[in-house]
């Protein structure tokens, strides 16, 4: 229960689902609530596929060009945490993806898709939560199904977006993006010292 737990707190963290309604609002401002519907559907759909395509393929990919998960591992936590420090120190996420509004003409995809649900930091997690050393078919199936009832929560939080930000505002999405970002570097902390520790060899404490 703990472990499934852990996956469901990180896949929340790099998933952000409250920080993406900001970015649902500002794209959706001026349409109707039919529209609406159609974008948040096809948003988290399209989420979903991609997010999927790096759980079934990611370490596949990496397997071709002949790099060590660990090495991936290692690359992925930094990028992580990288992610996790721009989300804390930075810009919140509402904030940023908030600007590619102006230049967006297909507001399902991008920015709602990618970058804001299907972030960098989500495509490294499917890969790591999922790798095929450390974890049976079975697990990588419960892992996937934790990640999907996040996106479902997105999808949630999407058709129920004016009222979600009404309750919160900017401020309360914005400070909720930069706990999500702790966690999350605490995450990516531990991905890192995980595949040095698996690099090299070496047993891991705690």
């Amino acid at each position: 229960m703990s472990e499934l737990l852990a996956a469901f707190i990180f896949f929340f963290a790099v998933i952000d689902p409250i920080g993406t309604v900001p970015v649902f609002i500002a794209v959706t401002r001026w349409d109707d609530a039919k529209f609406k519907r159609k974008v948040a559907l096809k948003a988290v759909g399209v989420s979903a596929l991609v997010l999927l395509f790096f759980v079934v393929a990611g370490e596949l990919l990496l397997n071709a060009i002949n790099i060590p998960l660990s090495a991936f591992q290692i690359a992925g936590g930094i990028v992580l945490l990288l992610f996790a420090l721009s989300m804390i120190f930075g810009e919140s996420k509402p904030e940023t993806e908030i600007k590619s509004v102006r230049d967006s003409t297909e507001t399902a995809i991008f920015p709602l898709a990618i970058p804001s649900i299907a972030s960098p930091g989500a495509m490294l997690g499917a890969v790591l939560m999922t790798r095929n050393t450390e974890y049976t078919w079975y697990e990588q199936l419960i892992t996937s199904s934790i990640m999907l009832s996040v996106l479902i929560m997105v999808l949630v939080l999407l058709l129920l977006a004016t009222h979600v930000h009404k309750l919160i505002g900017d401020s309360g999405a914005s400070i909720i993006s930069r706990v999500m970002g702790l966690i999350l570097s605490s995450v990516a902390v531990t991905n890192i010292l995980g595949g040095i520790a698996h690099y090299f060899g070496l047993s891991v404490v705690g």
